[in-house]
């Protein structure tokens, strides 16, 4: 189940809400786990004993964890069968056919593909399930007893698909207030919070994705609807297309993100933010630091710090550093694209730590520019693998100059959509989210127009599920 849907928006959600609100305070986590489970199971209910049994496992591993608090082998094995469950799991669906294929590469074999449904979201809960039995195992929270709102955690619906990553302790506390955990401050900011993240999702990404999908071509209702090629596009154009996608991918999620990060304060939650403008940096190395928030904390703390982090000498904190960067491209999908995605980062920000990063700092305009060229060069890696896209052709187009269909008539298009989702990029939107928090009624007024123009659009357009969600 999609978000941007009316199924959503208008059954799913509403009645979630109902039920949780009037629910006694003892029941809403329980009231909250069945409605994120029919969330989960919506259209794939055999994928529903995989989240349970990721459930039971990392339950009762961590009661072991806490119950055998000085027989460290005993927590290390449970610690260890947790990890090993959760990482099984994500690597069996996502990666068995990845590695299938290039055996069968390397060897010339033929050892059929399994070609298995990747559970949505499996790469975002695994990480919530592992970073649960690490901080049990280092006494950081205390193990969950109940097995109910340990479930409530892991499948809670709002961030369940694509994020945010909530820790266990980000919510530890929330999930035990049996009283005034729903307060009407929390519910009016969740409101906006969602219905501003709704608009993000389906009027500037889903709007601005249609130049990308002008150029490369894509699938609707499951038949493929060519665009004009990336090989009789010319270098602008493609330059054009690129930057849409930029747009794109940024409105996608981070709406995404802003709509979870909603509903979490409309069940009492406060989740913890995924992005802070990202594309405004000076540098890659602040881009990363407000570009998924989530996941660049969990590898620095689960990752990075655990390998020694800075502590062991320049060439072990340049392994460390290269290990974190493969396994997040690696984490992003199972292709070669998304590895050299992480390892196109891992250089960038290993030139910046050595020598760049002061003289970024010094810099007033050129260091945007430097640091949104370099983002948009990297987003052309992520898309390596597209429908549509061959890699070496996307790069050959934009370094090589060459001719054909001109950008202009895109230009003309999209280019008033383009200078709002520039604009909208920027400290702006902030801005005018701040006037409008301490003004009631133009608040209102304005939430009202955005849900009805964003609810028209979903009403005649052609839903378009969120980027993240085949991570």
């Amino acid at each position: 189940m999609v978000f941007s849907t009316l199924l959503f928006l208008f059954r799913f959600l509403p009645i979630s809400l109902a039920l949780y609100y009037i629910a006694p305070a003892k029941l809403k986590n329980t009231v909250l786990f069945i409605c994120s489970l029919v969330f989960y199971s919506w259209g794939e209910v055999r994928l529903f004993p995989i989240m349970m049994v990721l459930i039971l496992v990392n339950y009762f591993s961590g009661l072991a964890i806490e119950k055998f608090d000085h027989d460290e082998k005993k927590r290390k094995f449970f610690l260890i069968l947790s990890i090993v469950v959760s990482i099984g799991m994500l690597f069996f669906f996502k990666y068995t056919d990845f590695f299938i294929t290039n055996i069968n590469a390397i060897s010339g074999l033929s050892i059929p593909l399994l070609k298995l449904t990747l559970p949505l979201g499996i790469s975002f809960y695994t990480f919530q399930t592992m970073s649960y039995s690490i901080d049990v195992y280092r006494r950081g929270v205390p193990a969950e007893h109940n097995i109910i709102d340990f479930g409530a955690y892991v499948v809670m619906f709002p961030q369940l698909i694509a994020g945010p990553i909530v820790k266990y302790r980000d919510v530890a506390e929330r999930l035990h207030v049996l009283k005034g955990r729903v307060t009407l401050d929390r519910v009016d900011e969740g409101i906006s919070l969602f219905i501003f993240g709704l608009a993000k999702k389906v009027l500037l990404a889903d709007g601005i994705s249609a130049l990308w999908y002008d150029v490369t071509g894509h699938y609707v209702n499951g038949s493929f609807e060519a665009g004009v090629g990336l090989a009789n596009a010319s270098t602008p154009l493609v330059w054009l297309g690129i930057i849409a996608y930029t747009l794109q991918i940024y409105f996608d999620f981070s709406g995404y993100s802003m709509m979870g990060i909603g509903m979490g304060k409309m069940l009492g939650f406060d989740f913890p933010d995924n992005f802070d403008l990202p594309y405004i940096s000076r540098s890659i190395t602040e881009f990363w630091r407000r570009w998924h928030i989530s996941l660049s904390g969990w590898f620095k703390e689960y990752v990075y710090i655990p390998l020694g982090g800075n502590r062991k000498g320049y060439k072990r904190q340049l392994l460390n550093i290269f290990i974190v960067w493969f396994l997040t491209g690696f984490w992003h999908g199972a292709n070669w694209n998304f590895i050299f995605w992480g390892l196109y980062y891992f250089v960038l920000l290993m030139i910046e730590k050595t020598w760049l990063l002061p003289k970024l700092e010094k810099g007033k305009i050129w260091p945007h520019i430097y640091t949104m060229v370099l983002v948009i060069i990297g987003w052309a890696f992520f898309v390596g693998s597209d429908t549509g896209v061959t890699m070496p052709l996307l790069f050959q187009k934009l370094f090589i100059p060459s001719s054909g269909v001109s950008a202009l008539y895109f230009l003309r298009n999209y280019g008033v959509l383009l200078i709002v989702g520039v604009l909208a990029c920027t400290s702006l939107t902030t801005k005018i989210y701040a006037v409008l928090k301490k003004h009631t009624v133009l608040r209102g007024v304005v939430l009202a127009a955005v849900l009805v123009v964003t609810v028209a659009y979903m009403v005649d357009a052609t839903n378009s599920p969120f980027l993240y969600f085949r991570f």
